[in-house]
């Protein structure tokens, strides 16, 4: 009996103590995390707040909140910038370049990843190259590829190296990730008179729908800040995008920073808002590796 006691209040301990290591691993790991959301939360929560300063408050006081909320700003910066124009044309090219994207990267991935053929690995080893290649040292030659091809200064100009430079990163994910689905799925698909086709548009971009939310997000994101291809490509006001007008704040002697804050402040919503609607995609994914792993 007291063996068996014994071995019972052992037995208890070791498993307060097992309890207990891992509760301050979870806290440091909660510590960390806390401080790195707040380190990189801080600066758009003191673009948000300067957003609402006037020029002379903004010079006197640029950490402090604002003593009067001046919601002109975001009138000027709308005036300014002629944000109606900017925000369009960087929609359109965005959503265009993302949808067209995310549809070719998907195809091809799905013939990478579930066929086998004489090419496969060195289609797929090309378009991971691509992934190596600096972007910014193709700004000449894209300049002068668009110049004889007269493409510059059109509502698509910008549609062409977006799309190519973000494929083999698109790919990329897309490869992995379509991999590590069992065929048995394809086999009882084809078995039921399903195309080719058929399964990709309604087996296996339905089970993607993890990575290809991290592709969206990805490419929205690149597409909606990008500024060297746009200052290069297009110089007709009609056709900027929103990075382009955004840089018409800073004049040659001064610059509006309170209208600039808002200008900013007024940009970051759709990526925020494509985010959000994506966010739970995402979740999944990353808990459906873990699972496997």
């Amino acid at each position: 009996m007291e063996t068996t006691v014994k071995t019972s209040t052992g037995s208890q301990i070791e498993r307060r103590k097992s309890r207990k290591k891992p509760g301050w691993k979870r806290l440091m790991i909660y510590i960390v995390l806390i401080l790195f959301a707040i380190v990189n939360a801080y600066p758009i929560i003191w673009m948000v707040i300067n957003s609402f300063k006037s020029e002379s408050e903004f010079a006197v006081n640029q950490f402090g909140f604002p003593r009067e909320f001046v919601l002109e700003n975001y009138q000027n910066a709308w005036e300014i910038a002629n944000f109606g124009v900017l925000f369009k044309n960087s929609i359109f090219i965005c959503v265009a370049a993302t949808v067209i994207t995310v549809l070719i990267g998907a195809l091809a991935s799905y013939f990478l990843s579930r066929f086998s053929f004489k090419m496969n690995k060195f289609i797929y080893t090309f378009f991971i190259f691509g992934m190596l290649i600096p972007i910014h040292a193709t700004l000449v030659p894209m300049f002068i590829l668009m110049r004889n091809l007269g493409l510059l200064n059109t509502p698509i100009t910008l549609l062409f190296p977006y799309i190519a430079f973000h494929l083999p990163i698109t790919i990329f994910i897309l490869t992995s990730f379509m991999k590590a689905f069992p065929k048995d799925i394809e086999e009882s698909a084809i078995m039921d008179g399903c195309g080719i086709f058929r399964i990709f548009w309604s087996i296996v971009l339905p089970m993607s729908r993890p990575a290809l939310a991290t592709v969206v997000i990805l490419n929205f994101i690149y597409n909606w800040n990008e500024f060297s291809f746009a200052l290069v490509l297009i110089n007709d006001p009609a056709f900027q995008t929103l990075p382009l007008g955004l840089a018409n704040f800073a004049g040659q002697f001064t610059t509006n920073y309170g209208a600039q804050m808002a200008g900013l402040t007024m940009s970051l919503i759709p990526i925020i808002a494509i985010y959000l609607m994506l966010e739970k995609e995402i979740v999944k994914g990353m808990t459906a590796g873990a699972v496997k792993g």
